[in-house]
């Protein structure tokens, strides 16, 4: 009889520390691995169209690595003009916690979500009759394509109103015949995944379990340590499929003091006590560290949401406020925009009078990273300490 494994406890602020050392945020940065480690470390870098300061995927490896150059971060992801292109993809886009980058090797991972996009009976929009047969003939003959190239994305300027042609490559892309490894500016450019992507990872052969084993391991080892909910919001796996997998995943049932709820651990993060130097930096509002609501105030007692869909009269903290982080806590908020080559923050909040100088900090170390030579703050929540943070700033740029 195999006597059973006592489960680990930790502290909140140990694994909060775990949490934070899983997601690049302590200890040295992974430099020599640059943007393309980063990406296979968090397992996704989530994409979004929204551009202040940078782009979501821009902002997920500066937040780690520092100011390393916008033209290497989009040839690290994509094959693209601004870079040498690849000899082979090494990411991909797909459905993960959102529309994501992923490391191609994961290829192989998402059959299972394709078997089911195949299997789905309804559908946002309507595919129109031979649209389908059309585009993946087209990309045969014609090669790599855009939307616009195989037909225009829109039948009109409104977001939402896809063309037959747009409506039918997206569709592919669910399925799997069709992939994007590249974009042109900000356009998806879809080939065929027979071409695309390498021949060893091309197959759709593992079973859903074999998939959702990986992806709950991978989640696990991306944040170190977290709850059942915690796990299945990383990739927006269901609970029940997490249920089905966890015990054999490779991770360890742990104990979270203050969490109330069982958690799972990646055993390799138990093993030293994470220590290091902490990031100070502004964080995407997409940034994996702070996806999930509830984690986020779990694990740091800090409310954050995306206001940039909220109505402008009901909006608190700003329609794009990055969380700051810094010594290993979320700090406070800034709503940033650029004007010229000053960085306006917009809306400050802050964590008591020890935020200013993290919050300056980080501020222009941003600055400095989207070439902006000044900082300006309009509005901080508690008026007196707007002046603190501008003599803080001030000192700072000189």
């Amino acid at each position: 009889m195999t006597t059973p494994r006592p489960t680990i406890t930790l502290s909140a602020d140990e694994a909060r520390r775990v949490a934070l050392r899983a997601q690049g945020f302590l200890g040295a940065p992974d430099r020599k691995s640059g943007v393309r480690g980063v990406l296979r470390h968090l397992g996704a870098v989530q994409l979004d169209t929204i551009s202040v300061l940078a782009r979501s995927h821009e902002l997920i490896p500066y937040a780690r690595l520092g100011a390393v150059g916008r033209k290497t971060v989009e040839s690290a992801y994509w094959k693209s003009s601004v870079g040498a292109p690849l000899a082979q993809p090494t990411a991909f886009e797909y459905w993960s916690h959102a529309a994501c980058i992923l490391p191609i090797e994961e290829w192989p991972h998402f059959a299972f979500r394709r078997r089911a996009y195949r299997g789905r009976p309804h559908w946002n929009h309507e595919l129109p009759d031979g649209a389908y047969d059309q585009v993946i003939k087209q990309i045969r003959a014609e090669g790599p394509l855009t939307a616009t190239e195989l037909g225009g994305a829109k039948k009109t300027n409104e977001w939402w109103d896809w063309s037959g042609a747009k409506v039918a490559v997206e569709r592919a892309l669910m399925y799997g015949e069709v992939v994007c490894v590249e974009r042109r500016g900000w356009k998806r450019v879809y080939d065929l995944a027979e071409r695309a992507v390498p021949k060893a990872l091309l197959h759709d052969d593992l079973d859903d379990t074999e998939c959702l084993r990986r992806l709950v391991r991978l989640a696990g080892q991306s944040l170190g340590v977290g709850t059942r909910a915690d796990i299945a919001d990383y990739h927006r796996l269901k609970a029940e499929q997490v249920d089905a997998v966890i015990a054999d995943s490779g991770l360890v049932p742990v104990t979270v003091e203050g969490w109330g709820r069982r958690a799972w651990a990646d055993p390799a993060a138990l093993e030293t006590a994470p220590r290091g130097r902490h990031r100070t930096t502004l964080l995407s509002p997409f940034d994996s560290l702070v996806w999930e609501r509830a984690r986020t105030e779990r694990v740091f007692g800090f409310t954050h949401r995306l206001e940039a869909y909220v109505p402008r009269p009901k909006r608190v903290f700003g329609y794009f406020a990055m969380p700051v982080l810094a010594g290993g806590r979320l700090v406070g908020r800034v709503d940033p925009a650029r004007e010229g080559r000053t960085l306006v923050a917009r809306q400050v909040t802050l964590d008591g009078p020890k935020a200013v100088p993290s919050v300056a900090q980080a501020l222009v170390e941003a600055a400095s990273w989207v070439d902006c030579t000044d900082v300006r703050v309009e509005r901080v929540d508690a008026p007196e300490l707007r002046e603190p943070l501008v003599r803080e700033l001030a000192h700072a740029l000189t």
